[in-house]
C-alpha cells in the first residue's frame, strides 16, 4: 500500500531550503534530457572544508542529527527516498538550527550524479530494508552495484559502518563486503553486548533492543 501523501508536503519541503539539497536526479531525468544537477560542494553548502560523513536511508533523522550535534566539526549528509519520511528530519534539523547537516532526497543508486570521488569520509547504513525476497537482492543497500558506488565517493581512508538487526542482510553483506575487494573490522554479531563503543541509537534501533533483538554491526574498507 502506497503512503498517503501529507497535507502540504511541497510546501514543507521548500519551507526547509536552507538544509534540503534537493532530489537526485534519476533514469528519468536522463530520459528527459534535463541539465545535470549541480555536483555537492562543502565550501559552498557548509562555508567549509571539514570532512564530510552520509547517511543512506535516514528515516527520521534523529541518529544524523544527533552526529551533527556532538561533532560540530564535521559536515553531515542525509539521503531518504520517502518525502513523507524526510520532511520530518529536515524540519527538526532546520527548527534546531543545527549548521553542518544537509540532506537529499532520491535513491543511493544515484549518489555519484552529485557526489564526486573521494568526497566522503565515512558512510553509514542504518537498519536498510533487507529485501528478503531473492528476486530483490540487487535493492539491498550492499550488492555489488551499491558497493562500487561507495567506493567510489569515499576517500582513499573512507570506510562504512552498517547497523542491522537482520540476520540474513548482515550475512550478505559480509559476503558481499568479502567478495569485492573489501576488508572487515569490529564485526559483532551483539553491537551491544560488546566492546564497541560510541553507538548512537536510531529509531527502529532502539525499537529492536527493546525487544530483544540483537543488532548485527560491521565496519568495512576497501583493501590497500
Amino acid at each position: 500500500m502506497r503512503m498517503r501523501k501529507k497535507r502540504h508536503l511541497d510546501e514543507r519541503l521548500e519551507q526547509c531550503s536552507t538544509v534540503n539539497l534537493g532530489w537526485l536526479p534519476d533514469y528519468s531525468a536522463d530520459l528527459r534530457g534535463d541539465p545535470p544537477m549541480e555536483k555537492f560542494n562543502v565550501q559552498k553548502v557548509f562555508g567549509n572544508t571539514n570532512p564530510v560523513r552520509l547517511e543512506i536511508g535516514c528515516g527520521k533523522g534523529r541518529f544524523i542529527q544527533q552526529l551533527a550535534e556532538e561533532n560540530p566539526d564535521i559536515n553531515y549528509l542525509a539521503l531518504e527516498q520517502t518525502p513523507n519520511v524526510l520532511i520530518t528530519a529536515m524540519e527538526r534539523t532546520r527548527d534546531s538550527g543545527i549548521k553542518n547537516l544537509r540532506y537529499y532526497a532520491g535513491k543511493a543508486e544515484y549518489l555519484e550524479k552529485v557526489l564526486s570521488p573521494s568526497s566522503v569520509d565515512l558512510i553509514y547504513l542504518n537498519f536498510s530494508c533487507p529485501y528478503p525476497k531473492e528476486s530483490y537482492a540487487k535493492h539491498r543497500l550492499t550488492h555489488p552495484l551499491f558497493l562500487r558506488i561507495y567506493a567510489s565517493i569515499l576517500s582513499p581512508d573512507g570506510y562504512i559502518k552498517q547497523k542491522t538487526d537482520n540476520q540474513r542482510l548482515f550475512e550478505f553483506s559480509i559476503e558481499n563486503f568479502s567478495q569485492n575487494g573489501w576488508s572487515l573490522r569490529n564485526v559483532s554479531l551483539d553491537l551491544h553486548n560488546s566492546k564497541i563503543t560510541g553507538n548512537i541509537m536510531t529509531e527502529y534501533e532502539e525499537r529492536f533492543t527493546k525487544m530483544g533483538l540483537p543488532i548485527y554491526y560491521l565496519e568495512a574498507f576497501i583493501k590497500k
